[in-house]
């Protein structure tokens, strides 16, 4: 009975102990900054240990040696609190002044120690002020960097607002798109505009260079093209207000490369426009053979006088047509070799038979495998368009 009573009387004390340590606040010894990045106890221990060091070899020595506790009264500075920094000071002072076997006048000893307490507090002084503006600096820098990340983001979800946000009906084509930035904000920009219940205007384009220079122009084309969505559909007179409106904004530096091509799924036609960008490719389903649908432009912004030319092909049952940016042919693996434009042509040919959105996404996936670990370096965009018509068109022969 008084064991039941003597542990219980234990386990009571051991509680009250466990909560009257809890309600005592710690003493932090080490700075903010110094606590969150590492093991407590290693400044801690490194300081305690240089002290006890000098103050050994201060003893020992008939020279006074109280020079060497700025050693550890630096790194007291450094990784300690204000308050324990000073306080290590005068601890310092009263090793070098107890049981010394100097023999000194004790006025002269009292006025050494308050000089060297004085030197020794200067230098603490200068040490925190240097450390202290070092991480106002580093807190101002970081606000910053945090300012200007939420402004990319919210940049980034504008020139989201400019991409298409559901697949367009139009029937007899199949049309899936995607765009993946490299960073926050993208220098690509993809669209489909429906003209009518039968035709649909395709839009990709690259602007030339990264970041937000690159992703301020990116939404200048966006901008303009949707503007002029609403009128006529010459599509060379497009082109020409378009490099207008974009050397007015423009630095005369960076220019932009535009593929527009009109697809009309009752004629059974795609009319386009390349304004050195990279050729997209057309898949003939009979036949199995790719061919570029090349450039005829200049890009938009480069020259004032601008050759162009409007090429045109017929479209057949199952052909896909494939437009992307030069983030998916330049893709790069640890070799420093291309995706290029092979072996994108190889997954066309392979994925013919694939939905467009499967397709895009086979595409995507096998230029990602490519590179591996390094990654896309640039922005990737892929809009795939199929054929379904209802069989009933001349095949080629």
């Amino acid at each position: 009975m008084s064991d039941l009573l003597h542990g219980a009387v234990r386990n009571s004390m051991i509680v009250r102990l466990r909560v009257l340590r809890e309600k005592i606040p710690s003493l932090p010894l080490l700075r903010k900054e110094v606590a969150l990045n590492g093991p407590t106890w290693l400044p801690l221990v490194l300081v305690l240990g240089a002290i006890a060091a000098v103050a050994y070899a201060d003893h020992v020595v008939s020279n006074s040696l109280v020079y060497l506790y700025i050693l550890p009264l630096g790194l007291g500075a450094i990784f300690l609190r204000r308050s324990i920094s000073y306080c290590l000071i005068v601890v310092c002072v009263l090793l070098h002044d107890y049981d010394s076997p100097r023999k000194i006048h004790p006025g002269l000893r009292i006025l050494d120690n308050l000089t060297t307490v004085l030197c020794f507090a200067f230098v603490v002084y200068i040490i925190q002020r240097y450390i202290e503006q070092r991480e106002a600096l580093a807190r101002t820098v970081q606000q910053q960097r945090d300012r200007l990340l939420q402004d990319l983001e919210l940049a980034a979800q504008v020139q989201r607002l400019f991409l298409p946000t559901g697949k367009p009906a139009i029937a007899g084509l199949e049309i899936a798109g995607m765009m993946q930035p490299a960073r926050r904000v993208s220098g690509d920009y993809y669209d489909y505009i429906p003209i009518s219940t039968h035709t649909i205007e395709i839009v990709v384009a690259d602007v030339a260079g990264k970041g937000v220079p690159a992703a301020l122009l990116m939404s200048a084309t966006a901008a303009v093209m949707q503007l002029e969505a609403n009128r006529d559909r010459n599509m060379l007179e497009l082109v020409g207000r378009l490099d207008k409106e974009i050397s007015s904004v423009s630095d005369g530096e960076r220019f932009v490369t535009l593929l527009l091509a009109e697809i009309d799924a009752r004629k059974r036609t795609v009319r386009y426009v390349n304004c050195g960008h990279n050729p997209a490719l057309l898949l003939r389903a009979t036949t199995g053979t790719v061919t570029c649908m090349e450039s005829s432009c200049p890009p938009i912004g480069m020259f004032s006088e601008r050759p162009c030319e409007l090429a045109s092909t017929d479209l057949y049952v199952g052909d896909v047509i494939v437009f992307y940016t030069d983030g998916i042919t330049e893709a790069q693996n640890q070799l420093g070799e291309e995706f290029g434009l092979e072996r994108l042509s190889a997954v066309v040919r392979r994925g013919s038979s694939m939905s467009a959105e499967d397709l895009m996404n086979d595409i995507f996936r096998s230029a990602g495998n490519f590179c591996g670990d390094v990654g896309f370096q640039d922005d990737v965009t892929i809009l795939v368009v199929k054929c379904d018509f209802d069989g009933s068109s001349t095949l080629p022969s």
